[in-house]
């Protein structure tokens, strides 16, 4: 009987899975429901104010309008990181690339974010959609993308507990 290697390595981004193509296209969704009209939902995210009190805990500077370049600071994360506004519909979407980590280029390595709100229930809860994308097939932005999913995951529970309760679920919650 011939000693077998019990020692596996991982499969990286770029190597075939078993059956499948190359991983080429990093990319994701999270949503919740938030018990608040669409209007307030959207100024949670477009008005840096309301966003630091249950997102950007280091501060929010500049509001989220087409064509806007403002900043974002996480006390859990230190740096600032650079956010260029490609579109903005007030109570419907906004559209954002930002640098995923903190000193990075927005151009060359910033992921593209979707906020896309849905009134629903007649008016009495809205839809919040977070789509983000753009990460380079790799490990690290494998890696990334799956911190940022957790993220937003985070946010949108956060942006629940702020406007429904008046709650700050962040505070504590990374660090």
């Amino acid at each position: 009987m011939e000693d077998q290697d019990d020692t596996q390595q991982e499969p990286s981004m770029s190597q075939k899975p078993s059956g499948g193509a190359p991983v080429t296209d990093l990319r994701f969704e999270v949503f919740g429901f938030i018990a608040r009209p669409i209007e307030e939902v959207y100024e949670a995210v477009a008005d840096p104010a309301i966003l630091s009190e249950y997102f950007t805990t280091g501060g929010a500077i500049g509001r989220l309008e087409t064509g806007a370049t403002v900043q974002w600071d996480f006390a859990d994360f230190p740096g600032a990181f650079p956010v260029t506004v490609l579109r903005a519909e007030p109570a419907e979407m906004i559209s954002l690339r930002w640098g995923a980590a903190p000193g990075t280029s927005v151009e060359q390595d910033g992921t593209v974010v979707d906020f896309v709100f849905t009134s629903v229930d007649d008016g009495a809860r809205t839809k919040v959609a977070v789509r983000e994308q753009a990460w380079k097939p790799t490990d690290d932005g494998a890696a990334a993308a799956f911190g940022n999913c957790m993220g937003w995951t985070g946010m949108l529970a956060a942006m629940k507990a702020w406007l429904e309760h008046g709650v700050r679920l962040r505070e504590g919650f990374y660090r």
